[in-house]
């Protein structure tokens, strides 16, 4: 007979066996799969998807964004809660409302409840995430196990966003769109039970208070800006609606660097960017998934509207990004954990930008196998970028920052992807009904940026892991380190001591 959680002795991180360790990271990979594929499996059934619900391509758009929106809005809130009412009740409670969302996702009748459902979905991701990773960090108290655990994890997310698209075409051609949702509803069931039996709760040494305040400015911000995005072709820039919604976009900011910087416990823990590596693993991060995104986006319609192909054949073209993902994440996380990161940096960062580069000169009828080394090129990306820009986020970081610091850098991963698709939306879209070289030629521009994208994430490679930066993240843990014993001063205008203001 199985103990109830109340009954059940309690087990901390450190009197876990290494086998029992092992099996709480193949739990919180197991999570991170499904909420990381759902970003990238839905490109390939976007055209089943519009010929079916009949949607426009700003309803393909929003039904990527409003996943990776909401992800990218509620990820600090949900990584911080984590931290203080326990991470692994969070951890249930959003499995069972990412498996709820993805009931309805199959069964939606129509675009906008396809896009509510995916909405709901990215709710319960929002708790699987960066609390996953928290989990992780927290089950394994050796630093150099850490870092390989940490590896192992986001190998994993770069893995799923690489063979979402082959497993989701498969399963349109077989099964039908809807299949791609309903395939998540008994992982996400066997989830529950294993957490319940094998994963110990946590907490941070010290909790953190609600800020709603800066929620709100967060999804001001992020809300107003890939609306105007998407909504600016239709509109035009200079429409009072878009003007509108970036001058709300820049108040926002406003907002949250003034509020933010007053609070003992704010949402957006701003001291954490006084550390030069994890402000550029957080840019890194929007980057890098901004143009893979951008890519997923553009490429499976590209494959399938442009060239003909069905949703399994199209899934097939990327296997090249599946298996470099496959075969290179593991091997970068090894290398990060032995000798740092800066060589992965490198290598993704020049991988994407010839990537981008290479890719301005397709057309519809560019040879398979040209196509397919272009797509390499993105498959090395993938594969060396997640696990330097992870470990580079929580690296030098005190344990009980690790829920926030994580939730900052999924943040930033989710943003990116939702700005790579509402600008892949925008560029391209008025051409898709056109086809041929009228959509090659429409995502010239959009390839350039994916090129200046890769030289960014070169550059900050370099930048933030030279002796000055390495100095700066040491002096922001001290910092943290600091205020966790109540030594820091508390700020004149701080938050008092009780209630959750």
């Amino acid at each position: 007979m199985v103990m109830s959680a109340s009954t059940r002795p309690k087990i901390t991180a450190s009197e876990l066996s290494r086998r029992h360790r092992f099996l709480v990271l193949a739990i919180c990979c197991a999570s991170i799969v499904v909420v990381v594929m759902d970003i990238s499996i839905v490109n390939v059934a976007l055209s089943a998807i519009r010929r079916d619900l009949h949607a426009s391509v700003s309803g393909l758009q929003w039904t990527v964004d409003a996943y990776t929106l909401v992800l990218a809005s509620f990820l600090v809130l949900a990584g911080s809660t984590a931290d203080r009412v326990g991470r692994r009740r969070i951890f249930q409670v959003g499995l069972a409302a990412f498996g709820l969302g993805s009931l309805l996702c199959g069964l939606a009748p129509s675009i906008d409840w396809l896009i509510a459902a995916r909405a709901l979905q990215a709710v319960g991701g929002t708790m699987l995430n960066p609390v996953a990773m928290a989990i992780t960090a927290n089950t394994f108290p050796d630093p150099a196990e850490r870092a390989r655990a940490i590896g192992v994890f986001g190998s994993m997310s770069g893995l799923s966003l690489a063979l979402g698209p082959i497993l989701g075409g498969a399963l349109v051609d077989a099964f039908g769109w809807r299949s791609i949702f309903w395939i998540n509803v008994p992982i996400v069931a066997v989830a529950i039970l294993c957490t319940a039996l094998f994963v110990p709760e946590s907490r941070a040494a010290r909790a953190r208070r609600f800020d709603p305040v800066g929620q709100t400015l967060m999804i001001l911000v992020l809300g107003s800006v890939v609306y105007a995005i998407i909504e600016s072709k239709g509109l035009g820039w200079t429409s009072p609606i878009i003007l509108g919604l970036l001058a709300v976009a820049v108040l926002g900011v406003v907002g949250i660097l003034g509020y933010e910087s007053r609070r003992v416990d704010p949402l957006l823990e701003l001291r954490l960017f006084r550390s030069v590596p994890f402000s550029a693993a957080i840019v890194m991060a929007l980057f890098a998934l901004c143009g893979f995104g951008a890519f997923l986006f553009v490429t499976t319609q590209y494959l399938q509207d442009v060239r003909g192909m069905s949703a399994l054949t199209a899934g097939l073209c990327l296997l090249p990004v599946g298996v470099l993902v496959l075969v290179l994440s593991p091997l970068t996380g090894r290398l990060v954990g032995a000798s740092g990161p800066r060589l992965p940096l490198v290598i993704s960062g020049a991988a994407l930008a010839l990537g981008g580069g290479a890719s301005i000169w397709l057309e519809p009828t560019t040879p398979l196998l040209a196509l397919l080394a272009i797509y390499l090129l993105f498959g090395v990306f993938l594969g060396t970028v997640n696990p330097p820009i992870t470990n580079t986020a929580v690296s030098g970081m005190p344990r009980s920052m690790a829920g926030v610091a994580t939730s900052l850098a999924s943040a930033g991963r989710q943003t990116g992807t939702t700005l790579g698709v509402a600008i892949a939306g925008t560029t391209v879209g008025s051409a898709l009904a056109r086809g041929g070289t009228a959509y090659t030629n429409a995502a010239h521009g959009l390839w350039w940026l994916v090129f200046g994208l890769g030289v960014g994430i070169l550059a900050l490679g370099l930048l933030s892991t030279g002796r000055w930066a390495v100095d700066t993240a040491r002096r922001a843990a001290a910092l943290f380190e600091e205020v966790d014993t109540g030594a820091a001063a508390v700020p004149a205008r701080s938050v008092p001591a009780r209630g959750n203001a």
